[in-house]
């Protein structure tokens, strides 16, 4: 398939999903990313693993920047502030380089990830 078969395929499979979905695929790429950083860390290939870092706080902040806080209440008040958590986190971990941290994250999102899951079947 052509690239811009590949491209066309991959804004189609976004654009027709639900928002639950999406919100899963968001996470499931976030948990993917960081896993990749810890062997890009471990490989003592710095700027790989500050590239995957920061796609993943990429992910956090449109996560955090589609919360209907009128909405959600208590809810989205505790995502927003666990994101932003998540996020300091994450960039201690790029500075330290401390992989122990990236996997705190990456079991914070996978916990997250089961209820997105559940909530978009």
């Amino acid at each position: 398939m052509p690239l811009k078969g590949i491209q066309t395929y991959q804004t189609n499979a976004v654009t027709t999903q639900s928002g639950g979905k999406i919100i899963v695929m968001l996470y499931e790429g976030a948990i993917r990313f960081l896993h990749q950083a810890i062997a890009a860390l471990e490989k003592k290939d710095y700027i790989e693993k500050g590239r995957l870092i920061n796609r993943t706080l990429d992910i956090l902040m449109e996560l955090d920047a589609v919360l209907n806080m009128d909405a959600g209440g208590e809810v989205a008040q505790n995502l927003r502030k666990l994101y932003r958590f998540m996020g300091v986190h994450l960039v201690q971990a790029n500075v330290k380089k401390d992989p122990d941290k990236i996997r705190q994250v990456i079991h914070l999102l996978e916990n997250l990830l089961e209820g997105w899951r559940q909530i978009a079947a």
